[in-house]
C-alpha cells in the first residue's frame, strides 16, 4: 500500500457505518430529529450498542465490510493487523532512511500519549531523551500521510483561531477509532463489558471518535484549550462560521463540566454555546448542548439548532 493510497482511504463515519450495517430506520430517526429533546429508549439504546460496535470495527472499509457482513471478530481483528502492518511498512518509504525508526516509535507511542490523564503529546513518551528538533519531520510525514491528526492548543476562542496556537503544545489522534483500539490492543470482549469501551484509557477512543466527526464537518481543524493549576481543558475548540465553541468529551454518566465552566469564565462573551459529548441524552440545560456520542454526526444542525437559528 503505497502513500498515495493511504491519503485515499477515509474511514467511514458512524452513520456510514449504521447504513452498512443495514440500520436505516436508526439513520432516518436521527436525520429527522428537529427539536432538543431527549431521545427514546427504542432509539437510544440500540444506538448506543451500534457505536460501542463502530469502536471495536473502526470505519476502515475492510474490518467494516467483514463484521456487517460476516460477524466474524477474529478475521475483523486481522483485517485491523493488517492495515496496521501495512502503515507501518510503509514509514520505511520515507526518503530519508535514518528517519523511519522514528515514525514508527511515535506511531507506536500513540496509546501511551492518549492514555495520560494531560493527553499533550511528550517527546519523552516516544524515547527517553527524545527532543523535538529530532522528531518533528517524523511527526509531520506522519500528519501529511493523513494517518495522524496533530491538534494545537489555543490560547483564546478568537478568530482567526490559527493566530491563537501555541505550536510547542498539541495532542495527536489517530486516523480512525478502530485502529487505535487495535494499536491499543484493548480485545474486542470489552464491547460486552459495559461501558468499558467508551472509559477505557482516559476516554481516548471516545475523544479520538468525536475528533474524527468534527473534522468531516467542519472546515477549520479543531484545536483545545488548557490553563491554570489545577489544570483546566477543554477537549476540542470548533470553529463554526466566525464563533469559536468549547467541547468536552465525557465517556461516563458522571458529566460535570468544571473545564467548560471555568473557560466561560474566562471567555463569557465568546462563548455562546458550550458543547459536551456524553452517554446522557439529548438536551440544552442553559447554554450546556449535551451531544449523545452516537450523534456526534451531527454536530453542526445541532448546534444550529442550539443557537436558535
Amino acid at each position: 500500500m503505497g502513500k498515495v493510497d493511504l491519503l485515499q482511504i477515509n474511514p467511514m463515519t458512524f452513520t456510514e457505518f449504521l447504513m452498512a450495517n443495514g440500520n436505516e430506520n436508526l439513520i432516518q430517526y436521527l436525520s429527522g430529529i428537529d427539536t432538543l429533546a431527549p431521545i427514546p429508549d427504542a432509539f437510544f439504546n440500540p444506538l448506543y450498542e451500534k457505536l460501542k460496535m463502530y469502536y471495536v470495527t473502526g470505519g476502515m472499509p475492510e474490518p467494516v465490510a467483514i463484521w456487517t457482513e460476516d460477524r466474524d471478530v477474529e478475521a475483523m481483528q486481522t483485517a485491523l493487523s493488517n492495515i496496521i502492518g501495512a502503515y507501518e511498512r510503509d514509514f520505511a518509504k520515507h526518503p530519508e532512511v535514518k528517519e523511519f525508526p522514528k515514525i514508527s516509535m511515535i506511531w507506536k507511542s500513540i496509546p501511551s500519549q492518549l492514555a495520560r490523564e494531560n493527553k499533550k503529546f511528550i517527546y519523552k513518551v516516544v524515547k527517553e531523551g527524545a527532543r523535538a528538533r529530532e522528531y518533528e519531520d517524523a511527526l509531520q510525514w506522519l500528519v501529511d500521510a493523513n494517518l495522524v491528526s496533530k491538534i494545537y492548543r489555543s490560547s483564546a476562542p478568537r478568530i482567526p483561531i490559527s493566530a491563537y496556537d501555541d505550536l510547542s503544545a498539541f495532542k495527536i489522534y489517530l486516523v480512525d477509532v478502530g485502529l487505535l483500539r487495535r494499536l491499543a490492543q484493548l480485545a474486542p470482549t470489552a464491547f460486552g463489558e459495559g461501558n468499558r469501551l467508551f472509559t477505557e484509557f482516559k476516554g481516548a477512543l471516545s475523544e479520538n471518535y468525536v475528533l474524527q466527526t468534527l473534522k468531516n464537518q467542519f472546515e477549520v481543524t479543531p484545536r483545545y484549550w488548557s490553563q491554570g493549576n489545577p489544570p483546566y481543558e477543554v477537549d476540542f475548540l470548533i470553529q463554526r462560521e466566525n464563533d469559536i465553541f468549547p467541547v468536552e468529551v465525557k465517556s461516563e454518566f458522571n458529566t460535570e463540566s468544571r473545564s467548560l465552566k471555568k473557560f466561560k469564565e474566562r471567555f463569557p462573551n465568546e462563548t455562546k454555546l458550550r458543547i459536551r459529548f456524553s452517554l446522557d441524552n439529548l438536551k440544552l440545560d442553559d447554554d450546556v448542548l449535551n451531544i449523545p456520542l452516537f450523534m456526534a454526526d451531527y454536530t453542526d444542525k445541532l448546534i444550529g439548532m442550539g443557537l436558535g437559528k
